[in-house]
């Protein structure tokens, strides 16, 4: 069951009240039809250790708000009726994701399993254009995402947006700069068209990781990962959870300095990691153009041997691994990921960044495979940000209205 594969956090200590009791045994029945389903309920009763009355009240009402169906399995050969099994309902809430991008906007629709209903995909100039004219536009994406779920049979219960920039804890709704857009203190309210629809922003680069970490069975528990696209962008995961910092800056991993008396840089500072990968400076390098799609071009061009995509790419690699060197000295990660378009040119940035983490980490065991390429690649913003409702209903499905009795 792709996206909800993986609990996002540990379990939090009994509520003490009666009704928060209830809520928290929802929370665990449907998780465990989520991990191991289909099921019977003598199967979860066994799996939590509730009662199978309990059980079987915790299930009615997960049915009656539409989170789980109950359908006959087939014979078992065995006199008597045939058992009944319990599964996410998949056609029934779902949740959206939507992606601003600096050259593109895209939505996504997941069902309660997590699995993809629905993608939608614009290629859009979005850099120096106001922000309420993008954010029409993808309000207009995602309402065509969502009429085409409903006709599939699915609710959207919740609309997550992935943006790259700073997305503070508090206020929450606020974008407070996306440099390669070009703004700054942008509340998503003011210039939604309709209030009923308005998304939950984040960081694209905390969404990508999210999704590596709901995705990935086996993925580490302790793990910074890294993507790109006009910027760098980079999201630690400490122990199953997501560290967004005190005021939710952490991840800037594209201004940490890697030659601080290098090249300057738009914030300000000299040397940051973006003047060396970032995707203008590998261009530049390469002596490629940005038309088109600037990542694509690189991987197409390396793929064919050029000389000088090779060695911008060599210079990215190293760059990326001197900033990774600290993210591990630092942190302890068990990985490090590439994602986004990184992960399109991993063939190529991987050896020079494995080289650099292997002459520098020398204060604690390292391997090359440590660092990897994500699976999602360029997916993964949207799909963690469609997922994000998926696990915020299984952690807790009073979320979800009770539907009309039939």
């Amino acid at each position: 069951m792709a996206g909800i594969g993986r609990a996002s956090g540990g379990v939090e200590a009994a509520p003490a009240s009666q009704q928060g009791m209830r809520r928290q045994n929802l929370a665990v029945v449907i998780g465990v039809v989520a991990a191991h389903g289909p099921l019977s309920r003598a199967d979860v009763a066994g799996h939590t250790g509730l009662t199978r009355p309990a059980v079987s009240s915790m299930v009615e009402e997960l049915i009656g708000r539409g989170a789980l169906t109950e359908t006959e399995t087939a014979p078992s050969g065995r006199v008597g009726r045939p058992g009944r099994a319990l599964a996410l309902n998949d056609r029934g809430p779902a949740g959206l994701g939507l992606e601003i991008g600096v050259t593109h906007l895209a939505a996504c629709v997941v069902d309660l399993r997590g699995e993809p209903r629905v993608w939608r995909r614009v290629e859009r100039a979005n850099a120096g254009r106001p922000a309420g004219q993008v954010l029409a536009e993808a309000a207009a994406l995602g309402a065509e995402a969502e009429a085409e779920a409903a006709a599939l049979g699915l609710r959207v219960e919740g609309r997550v947006l992935a943006v790259p920039g700073v997305v503070p804890n508090e206020p929450r709704g606020l974008v407070e700069r996306a440099p390669n857009l070009g703004w700054h203190a942008v509340r998503l309210a003011d210039h939604w068209p309709d209030p009923d629809t308005v998304p939950d922003p984040e960081n694209e680069a905390n969404l990508g990781a999210l999704a590596e970490y709901w995705h990935t069975e086996q993925a580490a528990q302790t793990f910074v990962h890294v993507s790109a696209e006009a910027g760098i962008g980079a999201a630690l995961v400490i122990d199953g959870q997501l560290f967004r910092g005190a005021r939710g800056f952490a991840g800037e991993l594209g201004h940490l300095p890697v030659h601080p008396e290098g090249a300057p840089c738009a914030c300000g500072a000299r040397g940051c990691l973006e003047q060396y990968a970032g995707e203008a400076a590998v261009l530049r390098e390469a002596g490629l153009g940005g038309a088109g799609d600037p990542m694509a071009l690189l991987a197409e061009r390396a793929g064919a041997g050029d000389a000088g995509t090779l060695r911008a790419l060599d210079r990215a690699g190293r760059a990326l691994g001197l900033a990774l060197t600290s993210a591990v000295n630092l942190i302890d990660p068990d990985g490090l990921v590439l994602g986004g378009a990184y992960a399109e040119l991993a063939d190529w940035l991987l050896p020079p960044i494995r080289a650099e983490l292997a002459a520098r980490v020398t204060v604690r065991p390292w391997t090359p495979e440590a660092v990897r390429r994500s699976a999602l690649g360029r997916r993964g913003p949207v799909l963690g940000a469609a997922w994000s409702t998926v696990h915020r209903i299984i952690a807790d499905p009073t979320r979800l209205p009770a539907l009309p009795a039939p």
